[in-house]
């Protein structure tokens, strides 16, 4: 008996949920991921009003709930206590705003800052012990309020050329509460200088795989384009995703003024619902 297709989830902003409700509801609710805490202003602001309209916006909503942490200049393995520090509060702020919105994980970003050969950075013989230590560090207070909270933290591939590193660093919390993220686009940048295809990365991460980010592009850019825009091998994802015995979520994260051209397509080649 075949599997059913996957069903497509999406990230967006709280002031677009209004538009996507009807379809949000849809096959038993899909999944949604709301980009809000990835912002600091609204990390340093008063936060909770936002909070309370989005809740009062998702009453009733059957679908996993996820958000996008803070990330931007936030390097979790840095060498400076002190940055580590001020990561890992970030990093607070945003579980306290998705344990408030009801969420259930968090998007946070890979320390491994591709550097160098692919094959030779963030080696075991290249410091990753060290960067190892400095990300469970970061994360010493983190991990155990996730897990008080029931919030994952997924940990998304950015610069990442070399899936390895990534899965040491998932595999070493040996935790539930930690997963790992692909952005296919992200992936498929890294693929023009070495790294694997992103339907090579699921099959590197197998269980470990939680969560995806769907996006296209021409392999010179982030530009976050609908699928079919780019470069990417949408049919060899899907079906090593097919694979797997656990789906990770899926999201849709592209441009906001075309999620529901990036939605259609998928649909229209039969790979997603």
């Amino acid at each position: 008996m075949e599997k059913p297709l996957p069903v497509l989830g999406l990230a967006l902003p709280g002031e677009l949920l209004p538009a996507y409700r009807d379809w949000l509801w849809e096959h038993g609710g899909r999944d949604l991921e709301i980009q809000d805490p990835a912002r600091p202003e609204v990390l340093d602001g008063d936060w909770k009003p936002r909070v309370a309209q989005l809740r009062e916006l998702l009453a009733g909503y059957p679908g996993r709930i996820g958000i996008h942490g803070p990330y931007d200049g936030l390097w979790m393995a840095s060498s400076d206590p002190y940055v580590r520090r001020m990561v890992a509060e970030r990093y607070r702020q945003g579980l306290e705003f998705a344990a408030e919105l009801g969420a259930s994980h968090m998007v946070i970003h890979s320390p491994f800052l591709f550097f160098g050969h692919p094959q030779m950075v963030h080696a075991p013989s290249n410091g990753l012990a060290r960067e190892l230590e400095f990300a469970h560090d970061t994360l010493a207070a983190v991990l155990p309020l996730a897990r008080d909270l029931g919030l994952t933290l997924v940990i998304e591939n950015v610069r990442d050329t070399n899936p390895a590193p990534l899965l040491v660093l998932v595999r070493s919390f040996d935790s539930e509460h930690v997963r790992l993220s692909l952005d296919v686009g992200h992936a498929y940048l890294m693929q023009q200088i070495g790294g694997p295809s992103p339907d090579q990365w699921v099959r590197e991460a197998g269980p470990l795989l939680g969560h995806l980010h769907l996006q296209d592009n021409d392999g010179l850019l982030d530009r976050h384009w609908p699928p079919g825009e780019g470069g990417i091998r949408w049919g060899a994802l899907f079906r090593a995703l097919a694979e797997l015995e656990v789906r990770p979520r899926l999201i849709l994260e592209v441009r906001h003024e075309r999620l529901a051209e990036a939605a259609a397509w998928l649909v229209g080649q039969g790979l997603a619902r």
